[in-house]
């Protein structure tokens, strides 16, 4: 890796075409690479959740244990990333899936019952999460209309994967809303009928 990473340009791309883990080429334009790219972009976003970590009051052990759950979907972002440039390379299974779902029930467990639409919108890090949320769920669309081309090119468990984190990015929204001592904002009918009034 160290020898591959040495050049960072080598203008073989020029030609708008990429090279697979097996050398082989394949046109940037190919539905894959809409899946490779969302993935990256969405983990480029947990980065930015984890920075925004850093300024939140979230109880040091509470703070400790998400901050760790970011770390490591991070790494199993990246892993579907391998997977989706080596289809023999397996980088998330079923036991990653249960993992989120603990962790979505756990996080569930502190949060008063949802009771209408919340809209996207809170402290910086709780938007920030709403916005992974929503390039999670393009990445699974992405994803699943890849599975629906050639199924050979993506793992179902990477696309469940995905599906999960989506739902796991919401609970984590709601979950550090209270921390950050901001109150959810709820999806009000009458907002748009005292506009349209005026």
């Amino acid at each position: 890796m160290g020898n591959r990473l040495s050049k960072i340009y080598t203008r073989t791309g020029d030609d708008g075409s990429t090279g697979m883990a097996d050398g082989s080429r394949v046109s940037k334009a190919d539905s894959l690479f809409s899946v490779m790219g969302d993935v990256d972009e969405l983990n480029s976003h947990i980065g930015l959740v984890r920075a925004q970590l850093t300024q939140t009051p979230i109880e040091h052990t509470q703070q400790a244990d998400f901050a760790q759950a970011l770390v490591i979907i991070q790494h199993l972002l990246f892993n579907i990333g391998g997977e989706l440039s080596m289809p023999e390379y397996e980088g998330v299974n079923v036991t990653h899936i249960d993992w989120l779902e603990q962790q979505i029930d756990a996080m569930n467990t502190k949060l008063p019952p949802l009771k209408d639409f919340i809209l996207p919108t809170g402290s910086l890090l709780v938007s920030q999460l709403h916005v992974a949320r929503t390039v999670c769920r393009r990445a699974e669309r992405q994803a699943v209309l890849l599975q629906q081309q050639r199924p050979e090119s993506i793992r179902p468990t990477a696309v469940s994967f995905i599906n999960r984190l989506s739902d796991w990015l919401f609970v984590a929204a709601r979950f550090c809303t209270d921390p950050e001592q901001v109150s959810e904002v709820l999806w009000d009918s009458q907002v748009l009928q005292k506009f349209a009034d005026k």
